[in-house]
């Protein structure tokens, strides 16, 4: 009996994240933060944010995805997956070396069932704000399971399961001390 391949939330599985990020009304929210504060000040104006020039870089990054969200534009965003206990789980930044913070992306249980996601997948995909009484960006469109399309998904073994390889010729990498510079 073969498993039914999980479609990712918005019927077209054939997407990449090139033309998602190349759309005028989206935000990538990775390439923001690769972005430095002149850069993020410019584009904050283009958004009519009020006293964008004295917000620190968070803030402003916020302050983006808010008038985006405003706009009733996509939000694209990506993380390396931390899955809790509880179910649940959040999309960490490797900027800020995988630890939790403001900007993390909340990912749902079904979410992790559905594409049987496990810690430290790189997951991308559509955001949506939170709502009244969240605090996080959430998940809304997996659009990518570790660079991959997300059907493949299935396909991943399990670490414990995978067969090691052992070398099976000598690599020579001493140097004669005459070759040095």
């Amino acid at each position: 009996m073969s498993k039914s391949r999980p479609d990712n939330g918005n019927g077209n599985n054939d997407k990449n994240n090139h033309e998602i990020a190349s759309k005028p009304d989206t935000l990538n929210l990775i390439e923001l933060k690769k972005k430095d504060i002149n850069s993020l000040i410019k584009i904050a104006r283009e958004y009519d944010i009020e006293n964008a020039n004295s917000m620190r870089g968070q803030e402003l990054l916020f302050a983006l995805l808010q008038a985006q969200t405003r706009r009733k534009g996509i939000i694209y965003g990506a993380g390396v997956l931390e899955a809790l206990p509880d179910g649940f789980g959040f999309l960490r930044a490797p900027d800020y070396n995988y630890l939790p913070g403001p900007d993390d992306i909340y990912v749902s249980p079904s979410q992790i069932r559905r594409f049987n996601l496990r810690t430290g997948d790189t997951v991308a995909g559509q955001i949506r704000p939170p709502k009244e009484s969240e605090r996080y960006y959430a998940l809304l469109k997996v659009e990518e399971i570790n660079f991959s399309d997300p059907n493949k998904a299935f396909e991943k073994i399990l670490f414990d399961n995978l067969t090691p390889l052992h070398p099976e010729e000598h690599l020579h990498l001493e140097r004669k001390d005459n070759d040095l510079t």
